[in-house]
Formats: C-alpha cells, sequence, structure tokens
C-alpha cells in the first residue's frame, strides 16, 4: 500500500512573518529561532529547521471537521523550504515517536495508534486497511502537536 503525505502549504502563513513582535503576541504567537541543539520541526517541509532559522510558532486549526474532534494546536512554520508532498516518510517523522490518528469522512477517529517514526508504514496499512478510516492525522507523540496528514496514495 503507498500512502500520500503532505505538509501544510505555505501561502497562508506567509503574511505572518511580517508581522511584529508584538502584533504575533496579540494573537498567542511566538517568533522564534532555532538554537544549536533544538529540533523544531518545520510543517511546511516536515523537516527539522536548520540552527539559526527564524520560526513562528503558533495555534493551528489542523482538524476543522464538524465534530467533537475538531482541535487545534500549536505548530511550527518556516518561511524556507518547500512543502512536502509525497510518498516517501517525511524525515521528521522518521526519527520521532508518533500519535497516528485514524477519522472516518465525518471526523470522527475510528481507530488510533503510537509507533516509533521508523516503524511507521505498517501502523499506516492496518489503520488503512479499514474501510472507514478516510484519512490519517500524524502528531508528535511527546507533545501532541499535529505533525502531518497521510491519505492513502
Amino acid at each position: 500500500m503507498s500512502f500520500h503525505f503532505q505538509g501544510l502549504p505555505f501561502e497562508p502563513f506567509a503574511p505572518l512573518f511580517a508581522l511584529s513582535d508584538a502584533e504575533l503576541q496579540a494573537k498567542g504567537f511566538r517568533r522564534m529561532v532555532a538554537g544549536e541543539s533544538d529540533t523544531l520541526p518545520c510543517r511546511i517541509s516536515l523537516e527539522d529547521v536548520d540552527p539559526g532559522e527564524e520560526l513562528l510558532l503558533i495555534n493551528y486549526e489542523h482538524q476543522p471537521a464538524h465534530s467533537p474532534y475538531r482541535a487545534k494546536g500549536p505548530i511550527f512554520v518556516s518561511r524556507h523550504g518547500s512543502r512536502f508532498d509525497g510518498h516517501d516518510v517525511p524525515p521528521a517523522l522518521r526519527t520521532r515517536l508518533l500519535s497516528l490518528r485514524a477519522y472516518d469522512k465525518d471526523g470522527m477517529i475510528v481507530d488510533a495508534d503510537a509507533v516509533d517514526g521508523d516503524k511507521i508504514e505498517p501502523a499506516l496499512e492496518r489503520l488503512f486497511a479499514r474501510d472507514d478510516t478516510a484519512y490519517i492525522h500524524v502528531h508528535y507523540a511527546k507533545r501532541g502537536c499535529f505533525a502531518a496528514l497521510v491519505e492513502r496514495g
């Protein structure tokens, strides 16, 4: 079975980079710079950013479904790098403990799992084997932040 991983598009976030730190804080967002020992994953490129790179830490609605599972949470976005859109497991997912949440067409969770990123494919296969799984959200398990959307591919 193949999978389709998608990072978020940059365009909705582009105007935020022009805001001052005070304007970002008024929205509950923060501008950050990656340190030497940071491993901060951009949700657009689905890669860890380089030390010294500017990111925004924002609150993002990743599950806009009209269901009890509607959700938003913190994500990092960078202005560098292209949107990940492919069938290979993105680099930032391979090295982390992940939470997988399978949703049906109505935005209801039908199953879930937690796996090491280097073992993601068998878990995705199991979740997509369900007829009622429409898509899967990957979250970074330790902090619970949304990472990426996965669809059958």
